[in-house]
């Protein structure tokens, strides 16, 4: 058996991250961490409604009764910010090495002041880099970049690039046009010549801090419509047909309903295609399967459905630190779910699809 990557977890941004390593100019408008009263905040200015439910952030390992919203930056996971501890945390759980995403990241998407989430972005990056310097053969970190131009979005790819990340998440919603537009064709390109995979992670949009229809645990369910009308946007806007070697990462969606997705994608294409002007060489699932990997946890639908799927295009995840994580509890959950996979299936979705796509191996 292969050793085991995670393909999305997370690091918690320490309350110094922003602040230490952002320009000068931002400092007084960047991240920080308030202690309340009965909870700490992490506050993102001009983001009131952005807020971080901070229980919610480092719950693995923890059971569903315990969950809270309310917490402590001090009870949180230390290997979250220390990259030392996170050798425990990947150990304790049986992974050899994780692709690691933001948090404080993931909701400074959404803000609409684009240079200042730029600055913010650059400052973690730098960050992050020091992070996974400390142990490059077992921590990979993936940057991020504010899309506030085509071109500003090319210089971010090559200063993420130079700090020896592995890969690049842009926000839901980029400051010019929407991301089917031909003016990001050399952005497409340069990530390609670049080895940068480009990822799109649930929660990155400012509609995604709304309230949703009806109870509020709705909004778990409907978190993934963000990423799937992204992908279907791409496909359908031909981006994959201008950039056939684009790889693009849908993470933390799960995976289950890609199969049915492609139906109605080329139920659509089939049928309508004359209608709505979709030039498209090849049927819409041709390009999913191809050119999109997905990133999922205990999807169990997704390791029985492999064989509907492109097997070559799915990475396992464990989500650490988070409160939907299978930590420390992902190799029972594996055998479980796994269990139906080939051999070779089973390699390449713990395993080979991750390396391959991050220059791993």
């Amino acid at each position: 058996m292969a050793t085991i990557y995670s393909a999305d977890s997370h690091i918690t941004e320490h309350p110094d991250t922003y602040r230490a390593y952002i320009e000068p100019a931002f400092r007084d408008r960047a991240p920080h961490l308030v202690h309340g009263d009965e909870s700490d905040v992490y506050v993102i200015p001009d983001m009131p409604d952005a807020v971080l439910p901070m229980g919610l952030i480092a719950a693995a390992g923890q059971r569903g009764d315990e969950i809270k919203l309310t917490g402590r930056f001090a009870d949180w996971h230390r290997g979250g910010w220390d990259p030392d501890a996170r050798l425990d945390d990947q150990d304790r759980d049986g992974v050899a090495g994780e692709i690691l995403y933001p948090t404080v990241g993931m909701v400074l998407c959404g803000h609409r002041d684009f240079d200042l989430k730029h600055a913010c972005m650059e400052a973690y990056n730098r960050w992050l880099a020091e992070y996974c310097a400390t142990h490059p053969d077992r921590l990979f970190g993936v940057g991020q970049t504010a899309m506030r131009s085509p071109a500003d979005g090319i210089a971010d790819l090559q200063r993420i690039r130079d700090l020896g990340l592995r890969g690049v998440m842009l926000p839901s919603r980029p400051a010019e046009a929407d991301y089917d537009s031909p003016i990001y064709d050399p952005f497409w390109e340069a990530a390609i010549d670049l080895g940068l995979p480009l990822s799109f992670h649930i929660l990155t949009d400012t509609h995604d801090f709304s309230r949703p229809r009806g109870p509020v645990i709705n909004h778990a369910v409907a978190i993934i419509r963000g990423n799937q009308d992204i992908i279907s946007m791409l496909v359908f806007g031909g981006v994959f047909e201008r950039h056939p070697r684009l790889r693009i990462v849908c993470v933390e969606a799960d995976a289950g309903w890609v199969p049915h997705w492609m139906y109605r994608m080329d139920h659509y294409h089939d049928r309508h295609r004359y209608l709505r002007a979709a030039a498209l060489s090849k049927k819409p699932s041709e390009y999913v399967q191809e050119n999109i990997y997905v990133t999922f946890q205990d999807d169990w639908v997704a390791f029985r459905t492999a064989d509907l799927m492109n097997p070559a295009r799915l990475m396992w995840a464990n989500d650490f630190p988070h409160s939907d994580s299978t930590w420390p509890w992902s190799q029972d959950i594996l055998r479980r779910h796994a269990g139906g996979l080939s051999p070779a299936q089973r390699e390449m979705i713990l395993h080979d699809n991750v390396a391959a796509l991050y220059d791993l191996a």
